[in-house]
């Protein structure tokens, strides 16, 4: 596991109080998995933006985490970077315990830490898909297990999980990737439903055609199956993440909201 790299904000940690209405509880955490680009750097200035202070995870890019808790320490906002692999679930243990006591309780947490290894099924291995899946699928359940009795105890708690739209719509060449996010939204959904009484929501945000790193090798003629015509980009996906973490959405849980530029319709 990496070390932490990054201090808060001189944000002093601090105790949940309970609530019984659907609003955030002072001092609230949230981790981003994946927060050093992209969406997931995206996600974590629009949460602190709007008063969550934020764990930015990452696995191996220490300074795109650290641009990340720079901005949001210039918005006057609390963050920290800490380093872990999201796949060994004595890392993340640690990066759980270490946000708590740096920043506060954790209850939101986001998992958008994803890989792929496209190709066609005849010809993808075992390795690639055990790593998809495990990455994609199985780490955010773990991780969300984890977090799910601090959120019931404290009578509040958010969880996005960053699916995609090729979850529930066919894309030749991810069988892995499109098993792994289709897994994500009906876990959502599942959890969602579970712990609805409790105060604590599970949601999924199901993107589609988004400019980032993880998209810049595909082909731009993808875009011709776009209704809206274009790429979208991680500001309009974290705008999401956003309300689904927000106070305004306790109503909505174990649902999914496509950004997608109308590729689901």
């Amino acid at each position: 596991m990496s070390t932490t790299t990054t201090a808060s904000n001189g944000h002093q940690p601090a105790v949940a109080q309970a609530t019984r209405d659907g609003c955030r509880p002072d001092g609230a955490v949230i981790l981003v998995t994946g927060a050093s680009t992209g969406i997931g750097a995206a996600v974590a200035r629009a949460l602190a933006a709007d008063g969550w202070a934020v764990a930015a995870g990452f696995r191996s890019d220490a300074a795109g985490a650290a641009a990340t808790v720079e901005a949001i320490e210039e918005l006057g906002g609390a963050g920290l970077a800490i380093g872990g692999d999201i796949c060994d679930p004595e890392a993340m243990a640690a990066v759980l315990a270490e946000a708590e006591d740096r920043l506060g309780p954790v209850l939101g947490l986001v998992n958008n830490a994803g890989v792929r290894a496209d190709g066609l099924a005849i010809g993808i291995d075992d390795d690639a898909w055990d790593r998809v899946i495990d990455t994609n699928l199985s780490a955010s359940f773990r991780l969300t297990r984890s977090v799910l009795r601090p959120m019931i105890k404290a009578r509040f708690g958010r969880v996005v999980n960053i699916a995609s739209v090729v979850g529930p719509r066919a894309n030749a060449g991810q069988a892995n990737y499109a098993a792994a996010k289709a897994g994500l939204i009906g876990m959502t959904k599942t959890i969602g439903v579970e712990i609805a009484r409790r105060g604590v929501t599970v949601n999924a945000v199901a993107p589609g055609f988004i400019e980032t790193d993880m998209t810049a090798d595909l082909p731009k003629e993808l875009l011709a199956g776009v209704p809206a015509r274009r790429a979208g980009r991680p500001d309009e996906v974290a705008a999401a993440v956003r309300f689904l973490a927000s106070d305004e959405a306790s109503y909505i849980t174990a649902t999914t909201l496509f950004v997608d530029g109308g590729m689901s319709a």
